[in-house]
């Protein structure tokens, strides 16, 4: 059995935690991240036109379970990695595109608190940023020209200015610039509730203008119809601040789908409408959009996005992709199931990031191990219901009852018609044939 690169404790912790509790976590994805190379290199290929200046659009598409999450997961690992920052939210009833109680701006606020860079991936990162980008300036400003006091200042403060003054042609660009502008201000000033005043307006959290404008001088808040906009200025603030762009996760499609009325499902299905035109007509920049659904909520005719019809015109497939040939410069990528051999390495994968967990030799063998899966894949119904999620559970399930039971054999575990089952009605060599290439 091959060995395992060295994964730290904490880490460790969180994937066996995570995955025997059906979630996808958020580090770490590197150490068990098997097949998908075409749909990841794919992806890797929009980040490099999004760094270029360009902005993408795709939609992740696979069944419950199929690791459409992961993927997302993996691709915002790899994204703040190579320097870009990261926004990502899932859907649920609250959280949509549009509504009439504020759920278009509740996703907005849920992206902005989940900004994430490769100093803080973990989300939270609008005040780092801002705080780096100015004393990023000051840094250059001190390098270039040694100035200091008064001079200084006032350099600073035009470079500063320069950059908020590049945001004003855009939609709602100006008054982003005044927001940054006051929080140049209040940095200079060292004046903390300035600060928190700022940042409570990047983050829209401002009820009214009129508070706003209190507060700030500013005539204007984030609000249902603004907040994409505000996403585009954000992309163009972060590469004048120095990263590469912004990535916008959006995960749980499906809740967009289960909403009954239908001129409210129409209008979220017009927000990503909006969206997909600005990306294609060249109108945004610097911005990518990477969006997780199931099958269902797409290409249902009464209540997925192709029930709009405008949608379904530009996203539905030609005549020939198929399974077998998929295009996957599409606007939507859709995501087979790992193949047996592939879950294979992941089981194997799993067991050493166990056994390093709790401190001891893996012993389960290769046979042990396909006795395993094929116990997976010949349980009734495993043809079409069968997903990475549910074998991963029922994996860890087991190492963990094996390293807590140690006289206990697998067989034990899975019970004594267990093998039969993991035979399908195949014969046995056929069954280890599959994963013969994976045996030392």
């Amino acid at each position: 059995m091959s060995t395992a690169s060295r994964v730290p404790g904490r880490i460790a912790n969180i994937l066996v935690n995570a995955l025997k509790g059906g979630v996808v976590p958020r580090v770490g994805l590197e150490y068990i991240t098997v097949g998908r190379a075409q749909e990841i290199s794919a992806i890797l290929h929009d980040i490099e036109m999004i760094e270029a200046g360009g902005a993408t659009f795709r939609f992740i598409v696979g069944k419950y379970g199929s690791g459409k999450s992961f993927l997302l997961q993996t691709l915002r690992n790899y994204a703040t990695a190579k320097g870009f920052a990261v926004v990502d939210a899932d859907l649920s009833p609250e959280r949509r595109f549009a509504g009439t109680k504020g759920q278009g701006l509740a996703t907005y606020k849920e992206l902005i608190k989940n900004l994430s860079t490769k100093s803080k991936p973990d989300g939270g990162a609008l005040a780092l940023i801002l705080e780096k980008w100015i004393s990023g300036i000051q840094a250059e400003v001190k390098i270039e020209t040694g100035a200091d006091g008064e001079e200084f200042d006032k350099l600073v403060e035009a470079r500063i200015f320069a950059v908020a003054s590049s945001l004003e042609g855009m939609v709602n660009g100006f008054e982003f610039a005044k927001a940054v502008a006051a929080y140049w201000s209040a940095y200079r000033q060292d004046n903390a509730a300035l600060k928190s005043n700022v940042l409570k307006w990047f983050r829209g959290e401002y009820a009214s203008r009129k508070e706003a404008k209190s507060d700030l001088g500013i005539n204007f808040i984030v609000t249902d119809e603004t907040w994409y906009d505000f996403l585009k200025i954000f992309a163009a603030f972060l590469v004048g601040a120095g990263y590469k762009g912004l990535l916008v996760v959006i995960d749980e499609l499906v809740n967009i789908f289960k909403i009954s009325n239908s001129i409210t499902r129409s209008n979220n299905y017009e927000k990503i409408l909006t969206m997909y035109n600005d990306v294609l007509q060249g109108k945004a920049s610097h911005v990518g959009f990477l969006m997780g659904a199931t099958p269902q909520c797409v290409e249902d005719k009464y209540k997925g996005l192709f029930s709009y019809e405008a949608l379904r015109s530009r996203l539905a497939e030609g005549h020939f992709a198929n399974a077998d040939f998929k295009d996957l410069s599409a606007p939507i990528i859709r995501l087979q199931m790992l193949s047996q051999e592939e879950m294979y390495v992941l089981v194997e994968k799993l067991l050493h990031i166990h056994a390093q967990l709790y401190n001891y030799a893996p012993t389960l063998s290769h046979d042990e191990l396909v006795y395993f899966l094929g116990v997976e894949y010949n349980r009734v119904g495993a043809q079409t219901h069968i997903t990475p999620r549910e074998i991963i559970r029922d994996f860890i399930e087991l190492i963990n009852i094996l390293h807590q039971n140690p006289s206990k054999s697998i067989s034990e575990i899975l019970g004594d018609n267990s093998f039969e089952l993991a035979k399908g009605g195949l014969p046995d060599e056929e069954i280890h044939s599959e994963f013969q290439e994976f045996e030392v």
